[in-house]
């Protein structure tokens, strides 16, 4: 039994490190977390120094903000299974999004299938790369309009106005990596050019 509990405190202990590993690869301040959490500066502080034991009620705020699961805040012990458990999240118009790697704040990687949709530019922090494995990718870039095929790549800063699609009427299927922040998109009602953030 005490090897049982000793493992569950060396869980709990690196809870605090992994959070404020987490904040600080986000480039994110305890005030700022605190704004989105409702949690007080005080206490995410605490959390991260080991002053504070973490809870569900505080961890479930946090986990959210973070867009990561619960198990992986926690970091639970592993099962000894070297498989990734993918789970596809079904998006709207039906496309689906299922994500290949668990990293907030670094590079991330997801397999998708893009229903055919409207184009909508959007500008975000980060770098995205796009590698096509089935069907016609439409990508508008800035001003620049070009269709990838089968085993074709792109890359480009997401500063620029872009967006990305089926070129025609069938389904495009893509593995789709970008770097950190790339989540939080701005959506822009019309292209504009930046000539300082060049693809």
């Amino acid at each position: 039994m005490d090897s049982v509990n000793a493992e569950l405190e060396q869980i709990i202990d690196g809870i605090g490190p992994r959070l404020r590993t987490l904040r600080r690869d986000r480039g994110l301040t305890l005030e700022a977390l605190a704004a989105t959490t409702g949690l007080s500066v005080s206490t995410l502080s605490r959390l991260e120094s080991g002053k504070r034991r973490p809870t569900l009620d505080l961890l479930i705020p946090l986990a959210r903000v973070h867009h990561i699961a619960l198990d992986q805040l926690v970091a639970a012990p592993a099962s000894g299974d070297p498989r990734v458990h993918l789970k596809p999240l079904r998006k709207s118009q039906g496309s689906v999004l299922v994500p290949l790697t668990q990293y907030p704040g670094r590079v991330q990687v997801f397999k998708q299938v893009l229903a055919p949709r409207e184009p909508k530019l959007v500008t975000h922090d980060g770098y995205e790369w796009l590698y096509v494995l089935a069907g016609e990718l439409r990508l508008i870039l800035g001003e620049r309009d070009c269709t990838l095929h089968p085993g074709e790549v792109a890359e480009f800063d997401t500063r620029e106005p872009h967006w990305f699609g089926p070129a025609n009427t069938s389904a495009v299927e893509i593995l789709h990596l970008f770097g950190p922040r790339g989540d939080q998109a701005v959506v822009r009602a019309s292209p504009s050019h930046d000539p300082q953030h060049p693809a």
